[in-house]
């Protein structure tokens, strides 16, 4: 996991991917969109097919980590903590 940020959808259902998130992005880049239940995932169309079978785990683990956020369970982490944890799960 490279970081988390914020954005928000336009009334033409629009959003805008933050500068810090689209570092390998240029103008014209495909764009895979995937939804999982209320996940969605964007991944470049050249590396779509390489990791799929990861990036579907990978969102269903957060789904679950969000229901238990949701019923109060959690651990405060550092953000160098969650990242070390994260990368611990693979």
């Amino acid at each position: 996991m490279e970081g988390i940020s914020i954005t928000k959808i336009s009334s033409k259902g629009q959003v805008v991917i933050p500068l810090e998130m689209r570092k390998d992005l240029k103008e014209g880049d495909k764009l895979v969109v995937i939804r999982n239940s209320d996940q969605i995932i964007l991944k470049k169309t050249d590396k779509f097919d390489k990791n799929i079978k990861e990036d579907l785990e990978f969102a269903k683990r957060t789904e679950a980590a969000w229901k238990e956020i949701g019923k109060g369970k959690y651990t405060k982490l550092s953000i160098n903590d969650l990242i070390e944890e994260i990368r611990s799960l693979k």
